[in-house]
């Protein structure tokens, strides 16, 4: 089992991406965030194995909480 966290701003396009995920056996959606300190928060808490990250989002960005997640978490 692979263990997502999306982060994205976007509501519709965040809900599109959750629901093609859950498509798949395999995948289990974890956490949604909706900027990147959700996303940085949500990935120390949760641990996912894979972190689907938007770029331009509001309070942090993707390249940022990336960045912080790969050091941090």
């Amino acid at each position: 089992m692979i263990h997502v966290l999306v982060a994205e701003d976007s509501v519709t396009t965040r809900e599109l991406l959750v629901e093609i995920l859950r498509s798949d056996a395999e995948v289990r959606v974890v956490g949604e965030a909706k900027n990147g300190i959700e996303a940085l928060e949500m990935a120390r808490r949760l641990r996912p194995d894979v972190v689907l990250m938007d770029i331009r989002m509001p309070v942090m960005d993707g390249f940022e909480a990336t960045e912080r997640i790969m050091i941090e978490a």
